[in-house]
């Protein structure tokens, strides 16, 4: 069985080979740009080890791997423009180095090359393996809708949190896991399960960020501690916050909320310290633990060996317990 780490070295050879037409530069150049930034290129990897678990063949499996890198970087270079954002990876978003019209439409190519990759399967799970990329892929979008209305309310309940990060950030991670156990010959059920594992486990990844985001080491976390609470961020932290508060405490972070300036380590303090009279990071960390066994639930579920089962559990706990 193929080490995850050996499996991300092979997409990224895999991504630096990729090739596309000079003769439209201003179109083709920002995908090779966005794809050069790098990552830790887990999602087209875990397709490959998924693959590799069932005893597939993992270079028939780099195709669609490299469709799911390429659709996770549509959506970032997409997102970037919605967020006004003018970093990725500590480099200028495409739209900063170009345009928001470059942006757009380098993004809509970017989603078709995607499609042309994932298209390269054997025939015979083609349709279900286009079926699945298809509702991973309108999920992604419910999802990033969901994110944008969230920004705009404060009546947000944590079923709906849930949902948006189910299907904003899980969904992928579970659709490339069930497509890679598919090319490795899984069967259906097998392949659901590994899905259902890996959508369970990116809820509580992104749980665990939460709550990084607020009691994180700055200097481990790779990012501004308290993020969240400076942008108004809807996490499960602030909603479990108002969820939780007295009337004392929610016209505070209804205060803090409203404000357009204010002094940032005042706010980041003043907002944890709610959170720690109201305990909310202990109800993450439940929750967090909740899809966490979840996720493992699912993975006992699957026909494999025990060995390849450890492998994933192992890889679980090293996502989840992190400081970065």
């Amino acid at each position: 069985m193929k080490k995850l780490e050996d499996l991300q070295d092979l997409i990224n050879e895999a991504v630096n080979k990729l090739a596309f037409p000079t003769y439209r530069a201003a179109l083709y150049e920002p995908i090779s740009y966005i794809l050069s930034l790098g990552g830790k290129r887990m999602r087209p990897a875990l397709l490959l080890l998924a693959c590799d678990l069932f005893g597939g063949d993992v270079e028939a499996a780099i195709s669609p791997a490299l469709a799911i890198e390429a659709f996770h970087n549509f959506t970032l270079m997409h997102d970037d423009i919605m967020d006004n954002a003018p970093l990725r990876r500590g480099k200028a978003t495409v739209h900063e180095q170009w345009n928001k019209n470059v942006g757009i439409l380098s993004g809509d190519v970017m989603l078709v090359h995607s499609y042309k990759l994932m298209m390269q399967v054997a025939d015979h799970i083609l349709r279900l393996v286009l079926d699945i990329f298809n509702t991973t892929a309108v999920g992604v979008c419910e999802g990033q809708q969901l994110d944008m209305e969230f920004e705009e309310r404060n009546n947000v309940g944590i079923d709906e949190y849930i949902n948006m990060i189910r299907l904003k950030t899980a969904l992928l991670l579970g659709g490339a896991l069930k497509i890679g156990a598919l090319i490795g010959g899984a069967e259906n059920k097998d392949a659901e399960l590994l899905s259902n594992f890996g959508e369970h486990l990116g809820i509580a990844f992104q749980l665990q960020d939460d709550i990084l985001d607020v009691y994180g080491d700055p200097e481990k976390f790779g990012k501004q501690v308290g993020g969240d609470i400076i942008s108004n961020k809807k996490t499960y932290l602030l909603i479990k916050a108002l969820e939780l508060a007295d009337e004392k405490q929610a016209n505070e972070l209804s205060d803090w909320i409203a404000l357009k300036q204010f002094n940032n380590t005042q706010k980041v303090t003043a907002v944890t310290t709610i959170y720690n009279a109201l305990e909310v990071r202990r109800y993450a960390e439940n929750a967090m633990q909740t899809y966490a066994d979840k996720a493992f639930e699912a993975l006992d579920a699957i026909n494999l060996p025990e060995a390849h089962k450890q492998y994933l559990r192992d890889f679980a706990d090293g996502l989840l317990v992190r400081e970065n």
